[in-house]
């Protein structure tokens, strides 16, 4: 949603409930607005943009986060200060700056990242970037690794809130350990069905045309003694063409690869695209993570597989989620 936009939102809504009130916070949790002197902000703009709209591939290179400048000068400042993440940068006679720093409960103010919350809107969070001079626009670039990092750290923890706000199935964790050796941990509302030593996990709520999340959980016995990308492929391809609802082809234009380790565990990932069969009548795809996770107390190598299909929609926090309950997996006693 562009700027503007929000603005007249913003403004609307001041004009229905009052100016006495601080007001709810606009944009997304991964919308940043960027505050700054236009002196500053000229010399540090494709910095800023390079650091913080980093990408990540879904279905294309999209980006985690966006940035939009905001001169604090402006006409409109007193309105479009209101969103929900923005970065502050300047010294401490700013007054952008200083009206920021009134809602820290720090007294001494040294040049630096601090974060305050609620400064002009509730569910606002303000990162301020306290410079020691006018226009160090070197300590302003060295900030901003720390400040993505926080930042993304920050919206994996709101991904992951939101994803179980209707509460963790921990009584389908216990049944899943008891019924096939293994546990995960997904939100009340995904649904799960067991057909042998295949589980599969979903969640197509509001609607399967809009979006799907799904996991599916199996293994094999004995763990083989190697296991590289495609052999992991052609373990997916098994599992999608006996037990998944619909075919999937696999695009491995954007396939990446890498070993991790899943609670002291290693495990081999692989990250690549999947898309209706050229042979459906209607296009459809999305992202898919799929592991391997051998657990040698049980002789079996478990094959770990978690899709997206949200069309039109941004896909990194459905991602996360998905990412989160592959991450919970647990194999063996506990």
């Amino acid at each position: 949603m562009r700027i503007e936009t929000l603005g007249f939102l913003l403004l609307a809504t001041m004009i229905l409930t009052g100016c006495n009130e601080k007001s709810v916070a606009y944009g997304d949790a991964n919308s940043i607005i960027a505050v700054m002197t236009p002196e500053l902000w000229g010399e540090a703009s494709e910095d800023v943009y390079a650091a913080l709209e980093q990408t990540v591939q879904t279905v294309r290179n999209e980006k985690t986060f966006t940035v939009t400048y905001q001169d604090p000068g402006s006409p409109e400042w007193g309105n479009l200060r209101r969103f929900r993440q923005m970065l502050v940068v300047g010294t401490e006679s700013d007054p952008w700056v200083a009206e920021a720093l009134a809602a820290s409960r720090n007294t001494v103010h040294e040049p630096g990242m601090t974060q305050v919350y609620d400064v002009w809107s509730r569910g606002q969070n303000v990162t301020i970037l306290l410079l020691s001079r006018p226009g160090a626009i070197e300590e302003l670039l060295q900030r901003l690794p720390e400040y993505h990092a926080r930042l993304d750290e920050q919206f994996r923890q709101y991904a992951q809130s939101r994803m179980f706000m209707t509460g963790a199935d921990t009584a389908l964790a216990d049944t899943l350990m008891a019924e096939g050796g293994f546990s995960l941990m997904v939100p009340t509302v995904y649904k799960w069905s067991r057909n042998d030593s295949v589980f599969v996990f979903r969640n197509d709520n509001p609607d399967p045309s809009e979006l799907i999340r799904q996991v599916g959980v199996t293994w094999q016995t004995p763990i083989p003694p190697e296991m590289d990308p495609e052999g992991l492929l052609e373990l997916r391809a098994d599992l999608v063409g006996a037990y998944y609802s619909q075919p999937q082809a696999v695009d491995l234009a954007n396939q990446s690869d890498r070993r991790i380790l899943l609670r002291e565990v290693e495990a081999l990932e692989v990250r690549a695209m999947w898309t209706n069969p050229p042979e459906l009548p209607w296009p459809a795809g999305g992202p898919f993570v799929t592991r391997a996770v051998a657990c040698p107390d049980q002789n079996r190598l478990y094959l770990l597989d978690a899709w997206l299909y949200a069309p039109a929609k941004e896909k990194y926090e459905y991602m996360i989620q998905l990412e989160t309950i592959l991450d919970s997996f647990r194999c063996g006693p506990r």
